[in-house]
């Protein structure tokens, strides 16, 4: 089954996807869109390029466990993308997800603008990476 996955950001938003085994986790892309209408039907159209049979979108959640300020937002913007595109949509903790995507791209020196455009897709991979290991066991 390919899953696909999506970090949602205020500016810009992550997309990977898994291989049809579900053993690894690749980036696919950056949106760059701020209208929520807009942004839905970027995704769509990203699930039907990769022929995603289920996405997972990030649902930030505190360190202790209670949903994040953005939680209820991204709960209704998942609830938009399942609509959009008749694809099952679960909602998956992304704790620190964006902070590691940092630190994995200090490893590789990526700097600056090229950083802002693939911090989020790095993201979306480590959403991703978490669901099909939580699968796998």
């Amino acid at each position: 089954m390919i899953i696909m996955s999506v970090d949602l950001g205020d500016a810009r938003t992550g997309i990977a996807a898994s291989d049809g085994g579900e053993n690894f986790a690749f980036p696919k892309g950056v949106i760059h869109e701020r209208n929520k209408e807009r942004l839905v039907a970027e995704i769509a159209r990203y699930a039907a390029d990769v022929s995603a049979e289920l996405i997972v979108v990030g649902y930030p959640k505190n360190m202790d466990g209670s949903a994040g300020f953005k939680a209820k937002e991204c709960a209704e913007t998942a609830e938009k993308i399942r609509a959009a595109t008749g694809l099952p949509v679960e909602l998956w903790d992304e704790r620190c997800t964006t902070v590691s995507a940092h630190t994995a791209l200090n490893y590789t020196d990526t700097r600056g603008k090229k950083r802002k455009n693939v911090v989020d897709a790095v993201a979306a991979v480590m959403i991703l990476e978490d669901f099909l290991r939580f699968r796998k066991n």
